[in-house]
């Protein structure tokens, strides 16, 4: 196995991760030990609750922090990255959302958090912001959010869905850590096809479980071994090495998705990897 997590809050001393450089070696060692070989480093992004999170310092403690890594001999490759509130999307400019972004140059792409008060205006007009800024979009956690299915949260998402931005679901939310309604909701994403990867989200010394705890909860959900192999190993790898850019217009047919190409377009990506679950 050889999982890519691009949810994981392993950088020490910013937010509600890894508290020190100790606890993000002892995390990969973990990480490691169960297959997971590259990892997004998402710490929460300009958040009131965590004003340790200078977005400028974070690519200069990835280094820091691969390097520790790499000197216990561990196979962890780690990314720049940051989980973005919708609050500060909405006021970030774009040196600071470049600092976060994800995939390469010409498709990059935002984790933007799915916000634990439902999906609402600002949550939409902050994903229409990034995607005019020609990010494409990540949400994270939207399974946390109330109302996604038993409400208008999905049907609020929809249009964002067909404009490319793909669905992350969490391991803690596969397995019942957030209560069984998000449990419910988690689980009926990867059934219906939406969710187009798992992450771990995970916080060392609170969160510690990895891809691979989520490979098995997939299956217990559910998902053939392909569907689990594509959510925690393919499509993550996909999106890190190839990254989203906008969906095609919607007159232009998608047509066949070539692996071997530098990027795809968000849309056919999400048909793609709808279509082969």
């Amino acid at each position: 196995m050889s999982y890519v997590d691009l949810h994981c809050h392993l950088l020490p001393g910013v937010d509600d991760g890894a508290e020190t450089m100790a606890d993000a070696v002892a995390h990969a060692r973990r990480l490691h030990a169960e297959g997971v070989r590259d990892v997004a480093c998402t710490s929460h992004v300009k958040r009131a609750d965590f004003p340790g999170v200078a977005i400028e310092q974070l690519a200069g403690l990835v280094v820091a922090t691969q390097r520790a890594i790499a000197a216990d001999g561990l196979a962890v490759r780690l990314h720049v990255g940051g989980e973005l509130a919708h609050a500060d999307a909405l006021v970030l400019g774009h040196d600071a959302l470049e600092a976060i972004a994800l995939g390469p140059p010409s498709a990059r792409w935002l984790l933007l958090e799915c916000p634990f008060e439902g999906v609402d205006d600002d949550f939409v007009a902050a994903a229409d912001r990034l995607t005019r800024f020609g990010y494409g979009l990540l949400i994270a956690h939207p399974e946390r959010s109330p109302g996604l299915l038993e409400g208008d949260g999905l049907e609020r998402l929809e249009p964002l869905l067909r404009e490319g931005a793909l669905l992350q679901v969490n391991v803690c939310s596969l397995l019942g850590n957030h209560g069984l309604d998000v449990q419910d909701a988690a689980v009926r994403l990867v059934r219906a096809g939406l969710a187009a990867c798992v992450a771990s989200d995970g916080h060392p010394g609170t969160r510690e479980h990895t891809l691979q705890l989520g490979f098995h909860l997939l299956l217990r959900a559910g998902a053939s071994s392909g569907q689990a192999y594509r959510l925690t190993q393919a499509n993550p790898r996909l999106l890190l090495r190839n990254g989203i850019v906008r969906a095609l217009p919607p007159a232009e047919p998608a047509g066949a998705f070539d692996p071997a190409s530098m990027h795809v377009s968000a849309g056919r990506l999400g048909s793609e990897l709808l279509a082969r679950q």
